[in-house]
């Protein structure tokens, strides 16, 4: 198990230094004039945008949308207390526990009680010794009442002692017959010890149950964990999604204003533009219309996945209600070491101690299979004090005296010719074990492979982040430039019109991919701390189980 995970890392140790994302600086590379970059920012960009008013549309009921405005830390803290899923895993280990109590209540000791009442009135067979002696009446006539307490207790070590009280009472009125003493009470204190010397010896054997029970636990307390980090990271990478569905409509809603003033200021030259150049510019609006309509839907169908994954009862998944984030993606460089990624998630992810405690179980189970495997050898011990009168409370104190004792001593073996069913079982449990640690390994891959793919993308996207506000900025410069030669050249030509609304729509892009650039980057943030599994941490979230008294 510990090869497995220093396997994965063996090549990143060899260079164990941390590294601090870092990117080039592409907008220098333009070679813009002093006090450009500032206007290009007011003009385009993420800061550009800020104050600025989103259409929602018309909701499912026809109405105007309203919206709500929520923080990440509330959407978190929100989720955690409310979400449904979270809630359902949230049992698992009051389950679990119930499970363990069940497991150790085999070594609790147990009350017997039995009491039985009889009456015999029955014919029987006459005898004689001589053909001048008459026998006895042909009939029997008893009464009884037997009664019997007792405490049984399953032993550790595999054993069970038995102690046990019983008194019989018996009345014999059969005619002609004289028993004594009568009424009998037969008094009894027996104590027996049955432990196997083989098969079923040993604590490893008798809490198989217990420990695996205790295993299952500890399992639901990791699935808990599990599922409350996937609704941590499903909410944060939602609402970054929630983010950029906000800011696309934003963008698209500038679009289509630069759109329309093309059109007007057609309209207003309408002599010296054509009717082909108007209609043109007509169906270029009307397609950003339609992507408004389009943009509008997505947002809202986000906000009903946020509300879905916080299940606030203030804002419930029905309600028309649409969510918008006051928080902004980041932009700041982080600091990582691969090698201790990759250990963290090996330590804290739920997924590899839950393969931690199955490799745990079916070792368990093969301990448990082997031992089946010896002979059945049992020990019997058994103590025994009687008395016998026709009072009860005389009985009592003959058991007292310790007069009539019995003992035993028993040997019991026992061995299938073969022994196949018990070789075939361990043979199982022994594949199983092997399987298990496969599957360990599988799962250290997997989170290690989580751990890279997390950091690929944060470093991909803290690159783009710089490259995107580029290209951003160049296009944002290309429809400047455009725009003042357009106001010195008053000219409208086809080529021109076109060319503006491409540029245009070319603005539009490059803003939309930086947004994405940043909300990606956020995102993977989130999907680097999830694979590490220390998104809880990362948010300040305390994961207590609470015991069974504190539920």
């Amino acid at each position: 198990m510990i090869d497995a995970a220093a396997r994965e890392v063996v090549e990143a140790g060899r260079e164990d230094k941390a590294v601090v994302l870092s990117r080039e600086s592409g907008v220098e590379g333009l070679k813009l004039w002093p006090g450009i970059l500032e206007e290009l920012d007011k003009s385009s960009g993420p800061k550009s945008y800020e104050g600025a008013n989103a259409n929602f549309g018309e909701n499912l009921l026809g109405n105007k949308a309203e919206t709500v405005a929520i923080s990440l830390e509330h959407a978190i803290k929100a989720s955690v207390e409310n979400n449904i899923a979270v809630r359902f895993a949230r049992i698992g280990p009051g389950i679990g526990e119930a499970q363990v109590v069940a497991a150790e209540a085999a070594f609790d000791w147990t009350f017997t009680a039995n009491l039985s009442a009889t009456r015999t009135d029955s014919p029987r067979v006459a005898t004689s010794f001589s053909s001048n002696t008459q026998g006895v009446p042909s009939t029997t006539e008893q009464t009884g009442l037997t009664t019997s307490v007792g405490l049984r207790r399953n032993l550790v070590g595999g054993g069970r002692l038995t102690l046990q009280h019983g008194l019989d009472y018996t009345d014999d009125s059969t005619p002609l017959q004289t028993s004594r003493p009568n009424p009998a009470n037969l008094l009894s204190f027996t104590v027996q010890y049955d432990q196997p010397l083989l098969r079923g010896l040993g604590s490893e054997v008798s809490l198989a149950d217990v420990r695996v029970a205790r295993n299952a636990e500890r399992n639901s307390v990791q699935t808990l964990r599990r599922d409350l980090g996937q609704v941590v990271s499903d909410v944060e990478r939602t609402y970054w999604q929630l983010t950029l569905a906000h800011k696309d409509l934003l963008i698209l809603q500038r679009l289509l204003e630069r759109g329309e003033r093309v059109r007007d200021q057609l309209i207003a030259r309408r002599g010296e533009s054509t009717t082909a150049q108007l209609a043109d510019a007509r169906a270029k609006i009307e397609r950003r219309k339609a992507d408004i309509i389009r943009a509008q839907t997505q947002l809202r169908i986000v906000s009903d996945r946020l509300k879905q994954l916080i299940n606030d009862p203030a804002v419930p998944v029905g309600s028309e209600i649409i969510l918008a984030p006051t928080d902004r993606p980041v932009d700041e460089p982080v600091r990582f070491s691969l090698p201790d990624s990759v250990l963290a998630a090996v330590q804290f992810r739920p997924e590899v101690q839950q393969a931690v405690l199955a490799i745990d179980d079916s070792s368990i189970r093969a301990i448990v299979a082997e031992n089946a495997r010896l002979p059945d050898l049992s020990l019997r011990l058994q103590a025994k004090l009687s008395s016998l009168d026709d009072s009860s409370y005389d009985a009592y104190g003959q058991a007292i005296e310790g007069r009539f004792f019995d003992a035993l001593f028993a040997l019991v073996f026992e061995l299938p010719i073969g022994n196949r069913k018990a070789e075939g079982d361990y043979r199982r449990r022994v594949l199983e074990r092997m399987q298990s640690v496969i599957a360990y390994r599988n799962t250290v891959q997997q989170v290690t492979q989580e751990v890279k793919s997390a950091l690929d993308r944060l470093v991909l996207n803290y690159k783009l982040i710089e490259q995107t506000r580029t290209s951003r900025i160049a296009a944002a410069e290309v429809l400047r430039v455009l725009l003042i030669e357009k106001e010195n050249a008053p000219n409208i030509t086809p080529e021109r019109l076109d060319l503006e609304f491409s540029r245009q729509e070319a603005l539009a892009q490059a803003e939309r991919e930086e947004s994405q650039a940043l909300a990606e980057y956020n995102s993977a943030l989130t999907d680097l701390y999830a694979a590490m599994g220390t998104n809880l941490e990362r948010n300040r979230i305390n994961f207590v189980v609470p015991t069974a008294d504190e539920r």
